[in-house]
């Protein structure tokens, strides 16, 4: 499964170290999210889904559109 937590982290102009603290994770660990090396846990998009202000479709790659309805 594909993600944009790469591209929206890019978009908003922050490092994975920065990033890995918001979900209090390692950041080789989110680097290894980030290149699909290990799977992301539900626990983790969701904290990534508010705090981008997305929805978890929208990370998934299920729906195009990053707009919370």
């Amino acid at each position: 499964m594909k993600l944009r937590i790469k591209d929206l982290r890019e978009d908003n102009d922050l490092t994975q170290k920065e990033i890995a603290k918001v979900l209090m994770c390692d950041q080789s660990l989110y680097s290894k999210y980030e290149r699909g090396e290990r799977e992301i846990p539900l626990s983790l998009l969701i904290k990534l889904a508010d705090y981008y202000g997305t929805s978890l479709d929208y990370l998934t790659c299920r729906t195009d559109n990053p707009s919370i309805k």
